[in-house]
């Protein structure tokens, strides 16, 4: 399994007991979601390795108690610390409607509401405080619009197509 073939879960943030329980902060608006996993790759150096759990439950509503196979010490779980969490791609939840995962939309085309086509989407940046749409134009410039429920109107699977209704004038620092 790669990592392109995966989604981010999570981090282990730290342990939570001396017989090798660990507590990992999930990247997700429902952890509870996810206290039925049998298993997880965990991210070591650039390999991701398959760990199995025994047990797991919420802490705190955001953070997983997890106790996993053969990790039964504080040493070992200290080995975890600060590791990625990752599951098999086809173990997302599925989203209705206008809902979607950044990676769908990577490479569909961009649209204004009125029919303009803005350009290709490249990515999306989620590192910033608020995640940006990152969206080549036909001249090969870097246009940022935020990502915004207010101004997503259509995702189209089907034809790889995203429909925003931006605010006037935001597109035009980028006529030069």
């Amino acid at each position: 399994m790669t990592k392109e073939e995966c989604f981010y879960l999570g981090t282990i943030v730290s342990k939570f007991s001396f017989k090798g329980e660990v507590l990992a902060k999930l990247d997700t608006d429902n952890p509870e979601d996810y206290i039925n996993l049998k298993s997880v790759f965990v991210l070591q150096g650039n390999k991701l390795v398959p760990f199995f759990i025994e047990n797991a439950q919420l802490q705190k509503s955001s953070l997983l108690r997890i106790q996993f196979e053969d990790i039964d010490t504080e040493t070992d779980a200290d080995l975890l610390i600060k590791k990625e969490l990752y599951l098999p791609l086809e173990q997302l939840p599925e989203l209705k409607e206008n809902q979607f995962y950044y990676h769908e939309l990577i490479d569909f085309r961009v649209k204004q509401q009125s029919g303009k086509i803005i350009g290709r989407l490249r990515s999306v940046n989620d590192q910033t405080a608020q995640a940006l749409f990152e969206i080549i134009d036909e001249k090969y410039r870097l246009i940022l619009v935020p990502v915004h429920d207010d101004f997503i109107k259509k995702v189209d699977r089907k034809n790889s197509l995203l429909t925003l209704d931006l605010p006037d004038g935001l597109l035009d620092i980028y006529k030069q």
